[in-house]
C-alpha cells in the first residue's frame, strides 16, 4: 500500500521540521511531500492511483479557500483521504470544529512533536488498510458492472446506471424476489436477465412470461402446466414456466395486468414454492426464483383493490427503479452511437453511418416518452433514411417543439443552471473552486452541477 503526505504549508510558516518528523516516522516507501498552494494540493488529491494523507494548517491565506474550508474541497475530491488539521497550539475548540468540518484528527505541533506524529500514523494505518481493502472491493464491483453491461448489453455510464448496476449485483447473491418497476421501454427485462446471470452459473434456465398476453385460464396452464386431458385438447401432459424454471429465474412481466383471483394463486407459490398442474392433484415444488416488472403504480393499484397487497409484500424483498432516459440524457449519445454501430453491423449493406452534432444535440433535447426503445427505433430509422454517411437533425423526424426543448418550467430552469454554470467557469478561467465561491456554492454542489448540465472543465457549453 503505497501512501503520499501531503503537507500543506502556508506561505508564513516553515513546515521543514513537519516534513521530517512525518518521514522518520513513515513507512520507508511512503512520500512525504510540501505543498505550497490549494490547486496544486487538488491536483495531488485528485490522482485515484496513490492513497493519500494530507496535513493542513488551521489557517491559511491562499486562494482559493483557507482555514477549515479546505476539509470539504478535499472531501469532495476524496472522500476516503484522510485529513490532519495542525496547528501550533491546542486548542479544543478549534479540535472540535475541525472535526465536524470532516478532518480525521487534530495534530498540535510545538513539544514531543514525534511522538504526536507517531501516535498519529500509528491510528491512520488502520483507517488506510481499511480504505485500501474497500477501493479494491470498489474496484471488483466496478468490474462486475462491467462484466454485467459487456454480457447483457445494458449501455451507459450515467450515476443512475451505474447505481442501477451495483443494486443488481448486490440483490444477485440473495435468493429472493426482486420487483422491477419503470416506464415503457426502459430495459426491465434486461435488468432482469443481468439479476439472473450475476447470480450464478449461465446455464441455469431463465424463463420469460408476459402476464398481459393470457387470460386467466390460459395464464394457469402457461404457468403451472396441466395435465393430459385436463381440459377439450389437452392430449398431453405439459410442464408449465415454473418448473421449466426450476432451479433458475422466472420473469413475469406486466405482473400489474393480473387479475385478482390469479394474484392469489401466484401468492401461494412465491410464499411456500408450491403449485399443481392444471387438472392435478399432485404438489408440486419449484426453486425457481421469481423476478416481476410493471410499468404500473402498484401502490396505487392497492389502494383501488386491484393488487394484493399481501404479493405486493412478498414480491418487493428489493424494489429496483429502471430510470427513464429523461433521467440519464447523459447516456443518450452513447445509447445512439451503440445503437447505430450495432445496426451498421447487422445490415452492411448501408454503409458506414456517424452521428452528427447536431442530432445529438437534437437527441438529448428530446423528452423520449418511449425511452431507450424507442431511441432505438429512431436511431435505426434514420440510419436507414440516410442517403449520406452523417445523420443529421432532419433524418431523425424528431418534432419540431421537442426537438428545441419541451418548453417545461423545469427545462428552462436547467438552461438557466446550465448558462450559470458555464458563465461562471469562464470567469474563473475553469478554476472549479473559484467558480463554485462566486456562484455561493460548496466545492461539492459546484462539481455536482457541472457534471450534471455537462459543462466542460474548462469553461465550454
Amino acid at each position: 500500500m503505497h501512501v503520499s503526505i501531503l503537507i500543506l504549508e502556508p506561505a508564513k510558516s516553515q513546515f521543514g521540521d513537519l516534513r521530517r518528523e512525518f518521514r522518520a516516522a513513515a513507512a520507508a516507501d511512503w512520500d512525504v511531500r510540501l505543498i505550497s498552494s490549494v490547486e496544486e494540493l487538488m491536483t495531488q488529491v485528485a490522482d485515484r492511483s496513490e492513497h493519500h494523507l494530507v496535513i493542513v494548517p488551521e489557517e491559511f491565506d491562499d486562494e482559493p479557500a483557507s482555514g477549515l474550508e479546505l476539509i470539504s474541497m478535499i472531501r469532495s475530491a476524496a472522500p476516503d483521504a484522510p485529513v490532519v488539521v495542525t496547528a501550533e497550539t491546542g486548542n479544543v475548540d478549534l479540535a472540535a470544529r475541525a472535526i465536524a468540518a470532516g478532518a480525521t484528527d487534530f495534530l498540535v505541533r510545538g513539544g514531543r512533536l514525534p511522538r504526536r506524529i507517531a501516535t498519529l500514523l500509528g491510528k491512520l494505518r488502520k483507517l488506510l488498510e481499511m480504505i485500501d481493502r474497500n477501493r479494491l472491493l470498489d474496484e471488483h464491483n466496478a468490474q462486475l458492472r462491467e462484466t454485467i453491461q459487456a454480457r447483457l448489453k445494458i449501455v451507459g455510464d450515467s450515476p443512475q446506471i451505474r447505481g442501477l448496476l451495483d443494486r443488481v449485483r448486490r440483490v444477485a447473491e440473495v435468493p429472493r424476489p426482486v420487483l422491477i418497476v419503470g416506464e415503457r421501454g426502459t430495459g426491465k427485462e434486461l435488468v432482469a436477465r443481468a439479476i439472473h446471470f450475476a447470480a450464478g452459473p449461465s446455464n441455469r434456465p431463465i424463463v420469460t412470461v408476459n402476464c398481459a398476453a393470457f387470460n386467466d385460464a390460459l395464464l394457469e396452464s402457461e404457468l403451472f402446466g396441466h395435465e393430459r386431458w385436463a381440459f377439450t385438447g389437452a392430449d398431453a401432459m405439459q410442464r408449465g414456466k415454473f418448473e421449466q424454471a426450476d432451479g433458475g429465474t422466472l420473469f413475469l412481466d406486466e405482473i400489474g395486468h393480473m387479475s385478482l383471483p390469479f394474484q392469489e394463486k401466484i401468492l401461494r407459490v412465491v410464499e411456500y414454492g408450491t403449485f399443481t398442474r392444471v387438472g392435478g392433484a399432485a404438489e408440486l415444488k419449484t426453486t425457481a426464483r421469481i423476478i416481476a416488472a410493471t410499468n404500473r403504480d402498484l401502490t396505487e393499484m392497492i389502494r383501488n383493490e386491484e393488487f394484493l397487497a399481501d404479493l405486493y409484500d412478498r414480491l418487493t424483498f428489493e424494489t429496483i427503479e429502471v430510470p427513464s432516459l429523461r433521467e440519464r440524457t447523459g447516456d443518450v449519445e452513447v445509447l445512439a452511437r451503440y445503437f447505430l454501430d450495432q445496426f451498421s453491423r447487422e445490415t452492411p449493406s448501408l454503409g458506414g453511418k456517424t452521428l452528427s452534432k447536431a442530432a445529438a444535440r437534437a437527441m438529448r433535447a428530446y423528452r423520449f416518452p418511449g425511452n431507450v426503445r424507442e431511441l432505438k427505433n429512431l436511431i435505426e430509422r434514420a440510419a436507414y433514411r440516410d442517403t449520406t454517411s452523417e445523420i443529421a437533425p432532419e433524418d431523425l423526424g424528431l418534432p419540431e417543439a421537442d426537438a428545441a426543448g419541451d418548453g417545461s418550467f423545469q427545462s428552462k430552469l436547467d438552461t438557466f443552471a446550465r448558462r450559470l454554470i458555464a458563465n461562471a467557469m469562464r470567469t474563473a478561467d475553469g478554476n472549479q473552486a473559484r467558480a463554485a465561491r462566486d456562484l455561493g456554492l460548496s466545492y461539492h454542489q459546484f462539481r455536482y452541477y457541472l457534471k450534471k448540465y455537462d459543462v466542460v472543465a474548462d469553461g465550454g457549453g
